[in-house]
């Protein structure tokens, strides 16, 4: 296994117990675990708790090497801590380390569900997110003040399975180019309305800032993303189907494409220049078929590249279409989502896929859609792997 310099940075609130069981994963793995407690922290669990856990003194001021490690995780991560990193304030050693590392950061959120809830703090956990920062959790379940709701800290165990997955792939990708499409197509039926779909880019995103944390050359194809793009990635705007099929196929020779956009089958045929005003009358609208990216690039592809189609349909008849696709297609692996559910999928901030290739079938649980896209490019580098 890969070993890894982590530090750990820990905030104000009762789930900082629950750091001290994560420290003693992470040594028993065997990391270089440096702790680094806000003051709000001590006056939950002291510093020398963490210090004979890690066998590592904490430090009280910023040195140079504390943004030379190979991650910074923050668990628990409190509101205040979270909007404080989210507007770059650097009051403390954590939020100091935080604001100079340029490492992979994983994050715990742990607070009162109100708190989670309120809109301030979905601001700031975008804002965070769009900084590069990946949120594992929160869960659901009881708090300290007694309520039950979204809020409580992912468990240790769960945390310490991503801090591995991101130390030991930070270099899976390094070398190769990936593309990835995201977001939802608008096609113009006149100089203000379009026709488009729910899609949010947030799937496509995730991928995205994956794939640059295991090393990979990005490029994004963004249609009309309502969620930031991650950092350190390229990215191309392209909001209709004929501009995201040009600007995909002009990159189509990278070594990974994901289709991770919900690109529009069809188009209005004869798009109004102005505005077509109301006038009581039916407006009979032709459309035309779009160009079928994903199918051009299936019979373009060069030997050895990887193409990975996505299909949200409905149901069990949508997964037998999106196995028909995988070869209708000629691609490596389809990512079927059920759009019949509210919960996951389109505007959601969870997802649960099935992986349909060749070789069989994968259930992926629901779950955080960075988590999903951290099992794709599981089987994408699987594959790269076994080519």
């Amino acid at each position: 296994m890969c070993m890894g310099r982590v530090l750990l940075g820990v905030t104000g609130g009762i789930a900082a117990y629950k750091a001290c069981e994560l420290t003693r994963l992470l040594v028993r793995a065997g990391h270089e675990v440096t702790p680094i407690l806000t003051p709000e922290a001590e006056r939950f669990v002291a510093a020398q708790t963490f210090e004979a856990l890690a066998r590592r003194e904490m430090p009280r001021e910023l040195f140079p090497h504390l943004v030379e490690a190979d991650l910074l995780v923050i668990a628990p991560l409190s509101a205040n801590t979270l909007a404080k990193l989210a507007q770059g304030l650097a009051d403390n050693v954590l939020t100091q380390t935080a604001l100079a590392f340029d490492g992979p950061v994983l994050a715990a959120p742990a607070m009162n569900p109100r708190m989670w809830a309120h809109a301030a703090t979905r601001a700031n956990v975008e804002l965070l997110r769009s900084h590069g920062v990946e949120l594992v959790g929160p869960e659901e379940g009881d708090t300290a003040e007694g309520e039950v709701g979204m809020g409580r800290m992912s468990e240790p165990e769960e945390i310490l399975e991503r801090c591995r997955s991101l130390v030991e792939k930070r270099d899976q990708l390094r070398g190769r180019r990936v593309l990835i499409t995201a977001g939802g197509t608008r096609e113009p039926l006149d100089a203000v309305r379009f026709l488009g779909n729910r899609s949010s880019g947030r799937m496509g995103a995730a991928l995205a800032a994956e794939a640059r944390r295991r090393g990979a050359e990005v490029t994004l194809v963004a249609a009309n993303l309502s969620v930031p793009a991650p950092v350190g990635v390229d990215v191309v705007p392209a909001p209709t189907a004929e501009e995201l099929a040009r600007e995909t196929l002009a990159r189509g020779d990278a070594d990974v494409v994901l289709m991770a956009a919900a690109v529009a089958d069809y188009r209005p045929a004869d798009p109004q220049a102005g505005k077509s005003p109301k006038d009581g009358d039916s407006w009979t609208v032709t459309l035309e078929p779009t160009t079928d990216v994903l199918r051009e690039l299936g019979v373009r592809r060069t030997n050895g590249q990887l193409l990975v189609g996505f299909a949200a349909d409905v149901g069990e008849r949508g997964l037998e279409r999106a196995r028909e696709k995988l070869e209708a297609k000629q691609v490596d692996l389809i990512v079927f989502n059920d759009i019949a559910r509210d919960d996951i999928g389109f505007d959601a901030a969870e997802n649960e896929v099935v992986l349909v290739s060749a070789d069989g079938e994968r259930q992926l649980g629901k779950a955080a859609k960075e988590r999903i896209a951290a099992a794709i490019l599981d089987a994408v580098a699987e594959r790269l792997g076994a080519a």
